[in-house]
Parts: structure tokens; sequence; C-alpha cells
């Protein structure tokens, strides 16, 4: 049963995605900034959040075990899944998004934005990715767009991705002794979750009216 549910879940927002795709397509505006959807314990710099309540600038947000949150900064939207943590902060004209821990899927738009990791750094313009951290590697996913990925650990390893579709996902670890960049497959996201965080910043991904089945 368990897995059945599953399956009717991703159904149902992937039709939804679909909706949302049309009503863009339609003129539709686009959702406020702010908190979108939770569940679960979801805090904002330690205290319970609410649907609605913006997400700021030196802000931290975290969820707990079977949490998930959805929500909207400017022209950027992100999905925290359960046990994460991102901070927000800005060096002169860069916004920064840390992630402390945990797995997040995030859409952008354009405007300089460097994403500091556990063991990586990604300097990026309007795009969209997907990480996941563990205690020694970072998961990253470029799936679609341009960006700098710089292993903390040397970074003269940085290598530029150009992407069209999760064309080249990697894992990037601190031990100098084995390879800092190591390809990966797709996993844990899915379009049609990228097409619904687009939508609520007013955009359609590059595969709008092509999400695959597999991931």
């Amino acid at each position: 049963m368990p897995y059945r549910r599953n399956i009717l879940q991703a159904l149902g927002a992937a039709s939804v995605a679909s909706c949302m795709v049309q009503a863009l397509a339609m003129g539709a505006r686009p959702l406020s900034p702010g908190i979108r959807s939770l569940k679960g314990t979801v805090r904002v710099n330690g205290s319970p959040a609410q649907e609605g309540q913006l997400v700021l600038n030196g802000d931290t947000i975290a969820t707990g075990k079977a949490s998930e949150v959805v929500y909207v900064m400017g022209n950027n939207a992100y999905l925290m899944r359960e046990d994460s943590q991102v901070q927000f902060a800005s060096e002169g004209i860069t916004a920064v998004l840390r992630v402390v821990t945990g797995k997040v899927l995030a859409v952008f738009g354009p405007g300089k934005l460097r994403i500091d990791m556990p063991t990586a750094t990604v300097g990026i313009r309007g795009t969209a990715c997907y990480i996941e951290t563990t205690d020694t590697s970072t998961y990253f996913c470029l799936c679609y767009g341009t960006a700098e990925l710089s292993p903390k650990a040397d970074p003269s390893q940085a290598r530029t991705l150009v992407t069209r579709y999760h064309d080249s996902p990697f894992w990037v670890g601190n031990d100098t002794a084995a390879p800092l960049l190591r390809a990966a497959p797709v996993i844990n996201h899915r379009d049609y979750e990228l097409t619904l965080l687009e939508a609520l910043v007013g955009r359609l991904p590059p595969f709008a009216g092509k999400e695959s089945t597999s991931y």
C-alpha cells in the first residue's frame, strides 16, 4: 500500500504541474513570495514556520524528520526535504545560499548567486539544481543551465558545467587521495517538481511538456 500511495501522490503532483504549465501559458501570475506549503516540522530561525511567512536574507530555515517545505524568495523557489537546513546571506552584490545539511531542489532567476555546500561551492546564474549532503560528500545535479562547480579540497579542479537536461550530476568529495569529482546518476528529484517550482515564479522549465517519467 505505501508504494501504491507514493505512485498516486506522484501522479497527482505531476497533474498539478501540468495544470500550472497550462495556466502560465494563459498568462496566470506567479504566486507571491513566502512559504507556499509545508508539512511536518519546519522552523525559520528556530521558530515554527507558517504558510505565507516570508523567508528573508539572513534567515535560517530547517526541516525535521518526515517534513518538507516549499517557498519563494524573489525570483527563486526552493523545495527542502526532511532533515535539511539552509542559511541565506549576501556578500556585496552576491547572494549566498548555504546548504548546511540535507536535500534541496531549487530554481533560480537571473542574478549572481553562490551556493556553499559542505564539500563544494557553486557559482550560478539563473538555472536549476538539486543538492544532497552527507558527512563526506555532496551530490550536485545541475538540472539545466550553466554553473561553476569547485571542490573545496582543491579549487584548482573546478569545472564549468553546461547542461540541458540533468546531463552531468556529480558527487563531490573531500579526500584528495581520491577523485574529488565523481560522475553520479540522477537521484531523488523529479521533472514535475522542477515544473512546480518554476511555475511558482512565473517561468517554465526548458523541458516543459516533455517531462520524463523516469526522474
